[in-house]
Formats: structure tokens, C-alpha cells, sequence
């Protein structure tokens, strides 16, 4: 063989090899890859070849699935009251992909996760079809329904808690949406995408994980908390050395005081009916440092897992002494979710013991067998059993005698705190409502702890107050966990 053919051959061969080397590449390498892409059509066809598992509360799904007609997409998700659940499914879109529950779970709700291929692999014996898996939620029907209610057709969120075990019972926001208006693949699926996309009511955003607002003076007792646990106070119904006007350290600017009487008021007294200048004053006595450590054992700067993620809180670990006061009383740079301060109230409730929050309780097989089942977990302590109960009476002040009465329970023991929280430039927006509470059982054990934020009403300017707005939200959630309790 003369040189040139030789060089041919060589050539030749060199092709054959990379061909073997990709082709190999390709069938053992990347073929997972390639066959779980997102673009791979077949692999969006076989997603929704098969009724999906369902999102169950208290033993009944809140999904479902139907038949599509004219598409290769042979089933598509329905929800049942889809507005009222929204929050905790999510959504699960042929066109626009899944969020929350939905989208975490997957696997388990599609039956491709490993932990159902003994199940896949029964059902090619047996002949019967791929099933999902379910996803058992701790939601509590009633209470759900009562925050939803109650909320109505104002701007705000609700989340509740049970303090002795983290498990989330209910998540509320409103305006909210029906994931199965676009649940398909069609014109009008597309069209109230659009819709919802572009209205300014920001129905797609879960306002109870995934919106932070100034808390106001809801996040009074965590200041409170840290004076207490601190050493700056000890005895609750002392007076303190709070003057009037109370002036912000480093300035000349005096904190404003809503109430009366608040001069050296005690810590009792300035939270019934929420001296801002006795609390500003505690949380600069405290200091910035240590009420950034207070505020990060109550969860924030940091996300929080529910299984879905919630916006992080914020207390800012670098403002100046006056931005700390100011901070101390909820207003300033600090920024909590609902879900921040059920757990603030929750942990306070629970006599200083915080349980990381979570919604999903187990997940199930297509035959029910348990796959996966939650154990609740403590996430910090924040603050000593002896210190919680006095934040706990402080509370119960608050509703007994403050300004969270509109949340009295008839032979319920009731704590809680009102918040109004004014933002916006040079505070010329309309202020946020909040309310924090818990309810006990005679036993001294909290079933129930809530946080209400109302972003936007009908009522004026003057009207606009936590107690007023957000604490009737609140007992209807309590009450419907109560009575659950009893049943």
C-alpha cells in the first residue's frame, strides 16, 4: 500500500474511532441527560401520560386529574376550591411548568421518583398502569377556609402554625388564583396566564411565603425577648428609665408615641398599648448585635424551608444606633413574611422552643404505603421557658386589656400583638395591618399560632389598625383549630 492510502486509511479510521467514542458517549454518559431534559418532548408526553398523585388535607385531595382532547398530552391537573389551596399546591401547567408542592414533589406525584420503582416495576407484571404517588399535607381544612374567608377581597396573607410541632395548618394569600384555568396547553389556558401575568394585584405571589413587609409593632416582643433574656429587664411590671420624648440615640429626632403615658412605662404596660419609645429604648439598651442574634434565633436572615422556600426575613446586622431603635419597633430596614412571625409567635407560645415550620406530613405510594413521613424537628431557643411565659403574659395583657381585643375567645386564653406598620416615602402609604396571636388549652399546650398581615383595604387611612383588621382574622383561624382540638 503505497504512503498516501495509508494516510487515507488512518484518516479514515481516526473517524470511525471518534464516531464509536460519541456514540458511546452519548448511550452511557448522557443519556440520562438528554433523556430528562425539559425540551425532549417525549419526555413532557410521558409526564402527563398518566393521572398524576394528588395533595391531600386531612384525607381529601385538593387535585385531580381530567382527559385533554386534540393534544398528545393526555392528562391535565384540575384542582378542587383551586383559590382557597393555591398557596400550598402551587401549580402544575402542560404550558408553563409547576411550582411549589408540585413541583418539589414531582416525582412522587408523576410516579417516577426511584423510591416507587418497585412499584413500577409490580404494575409491568400485573398489567395495571403507572400511578403517582400522593403528598399528605398538615394543612387543617377549617382553619384554611376561615382565613381565606376572612380575608375576602383585601390584599394579605395568614399563616398558623402548631407551636408544639412546626406543622403549618394554614397558608392564605389573597388575591389568589385557580391553577386550572391554565393547566392545559390551549389559547385559553395561554390567555389567563397572560392575564394573571400582567395584573397588578400580583395574584401568582404567595404573600404568606414569599412577600416581606415592616412588621411594626408585632415585632415588639421580639424586642421584648431580647431585654428580657439579655438582663435590661427583669421584672415586667417595673417601671423603666424610657424618658418623653424618648430621642433617638445619635440624633435629635424623638420617637413618636400613638399612646398615652408611656413615660418609664413599664414592659407590661408598653406593650398593652404599644409605647414605641419604651421599646425603641429597650432595643438600644440591648443593642444591634444582640438583637440580630435575638432576631436569627427566631429565623431571620436566613430562607426557610417548608418544604417550599420563604423569603428570607430581614435585621439589618449593620445599621447605626438610631436605625436599631427604629428597627426595635418593626419599622426602619427590618422585613418579615407571615410565616417569620407566626414562627416569632409560635416559639413564644411553645415556652421558648421554636420548631422548624413544615407542610407536608408524609408522602404516600399509589397503594398508600408510606414512603416518606415527617418527624418534627426544634429548630432554636430563642428564649427560656421562664422568659417566654412572662412574654406569654404580656400577651394576654395585650388581648385582655389592650389592643388586641377584637381576638377574645369566650374561656379561651388568648395572647397577642397588634401591628401598623407605616412604609413608603416618608411613610405616605397606606400602612400594613398585622396581628400576631396564640391560643392555649387548659393544659397549658398552644394548638395554634397565627400571623395576619392585611396589605390593602377598603377602609380609610384612620381605620387602618391590627387590631381593627387582622385580629378578627386571626380568632376565626384559632377558632376553627379549637374546635378541631375538641372534635
Amino acid at each position: 500500500m503505497n504512503k498516501p492510502l495509508r494516510r487515507i486509511s488512518l484518516f479514515c479510521g481516526l473517524l470511525v474511532l471518534a464516531l464509536l467514542i460519541r456514540t458511546n458517549w452519548l448511550q452511557y454518559v448522557q443519556a440520562e441527560e438528554l433523556s430528562t431534559r425539559k425540551e425532549n418532548r417525549r419526555v413532557q408526553i410521558a409526564q402527563y401520560a398518566t393521572e398524576r398523585g394528588n395533595i391531600i388535607v386531612q384525607g381529601q385531595p385538593v387535585t385531580g386529574s381530567a382527559v385533554t382532547d386534540g393534544s398528545d398530552f393526555k392528562y391535565k391537573r384540575t384542582y378542587i376550591d383551586g383559590p382557597l389551596w393555591a398557596p400550598v399546591t402551587g401549580y402544575a401547567s402542560q404550558a408553563f411548568g409547576s411550582t411549589q408542592l408540585e413541583n418539589i414533589d414531582d416525582g412522587i406525584l408523576t410516579g417516577n421518583d426511584d423510591r416507587l420503582f418497585f412499584d413500577r416495576t409490580i404494575g409491568m407484571f400485573t398489567g395495571e398502569k403507572k400511578q403517582g404517588g400522593n403528598v399528605v399535607t398538615t394543612l387543617n381544612a377549617a382553619a384554611q377556609k376561615a382565613a381565606y374567608q376572612q380575608l375576602g377581597n383585601k390584599k394579605g396573607a395568614v399563616a398558623a402554625i402548631d407551636p408544639r410541632t412546626g406543622a403549618i395548618l394554614a397558608l392564605v394569600s389573597t388575591p389568589s388564583y385557580d391553577p386550572s384555568r391554565f393547566a392545559g396547553f390551549s389559547k385559553d389556558d395561554g390567555k389567563a396566564w397572560r392575564e394573571l401575568n400582567d395584573s397588578e394585584d400580583k395574584n401568582l405571589v404567595n404573600r404568606a411565603l414569599r412577600e416581606t413587609y415592616p412588621p411594626g409593632s408585632t415585632f415588639k416582643v421580639v424586642t421584648a425577648s431580647a431585654a428580657l433574656e439579655n438582663g435590661v429587664v427583669t421584672d415586667i411590671n417595673a417601671p423603666t428609665d424610657t424618658a418623653e420624648p424618648y430621642i433617638l440615640p445619635g440624633t435629635q429626632t424623638p420617637m413618636v408615641n400613638h399612646a398615652s403615658n408611656c413615660e418609664k412605662a413599664t414592659l407590661n404596660y408598653a406593650l398593652q398599648v404599644s409605647c414605641n419609645s419604651v421599646f425603641a429604648n429597650m432595643g438600644d439598651k440591648v443593642g444591634r448585635d444582640k438583637m440580630v442574634d435575638m432576631a436569627q434565633k427566631f429565623g431571620f436572615n436566613s430562607t426557610i424551608d417548608t418544604p417550599v422556600r420563604a423569603f428570607a426575613s430581614v435585621y439589618d446586622k449593620n445599621m447605626s444606633k438610631d436605625g436599631n431603635a427604629q428597627s426595635s419597633i418593626g419599622q426602619f430596614n427590618t422585613a418579615a413574611t407571615p410565616l417569620q412571625m407566626a414562627m416569632v409567635t409560635s416559639a413564644i407560645a411553645n415556652d421558648g422552643k421554636l420548631m422548624k415550620p413544615y407542610m407536608v406530613d408524609q408522602l404516600t405510594a399509589p397503594n398508600l404505603d408510606v414512603i416518606e413521613k415527617h418527624e418534627p424537628q426544634e429548630m432554636s431557643r430563642p428564649l427560656s421557658a421562664a422568659n417566654a411565659q412572662k412574654v406569654q403574659k404580656m400577651m394576654v395583657n395585650v388581648v385582655e386589656n389592650g389592643t388586641g381585643t377584637p381576638a377574645k375567645i369566650k374561656g379561651v386564653t388568648v395572647g397577642g400583638k397588634t401591628g401598623t406598620a407605616q412604609h413608603g416615602e416618608k411613610n405616605a402609604k397606606r400602612p400594613y395591618a398585622w396581628f400576631i396571636s396564640y391560643a392555649e388549652l387548659p393544659d397549658g399546650s398552644s394548638p395554634v399560632a397565627v400571623a395576619v398581615v392585611v396589605e390593602d383595604s377598603d377602609a380609610s387611612r384612620e381605620d387602618i389598625t391590627g387590631g381593627g383588621l387582622a385580629a378578627p382574622v386571626a380568632k376565626a383561624v384559632m377558632e376553627a383549630v379549637l374546635k378541631n382540638n375538641k372534635g
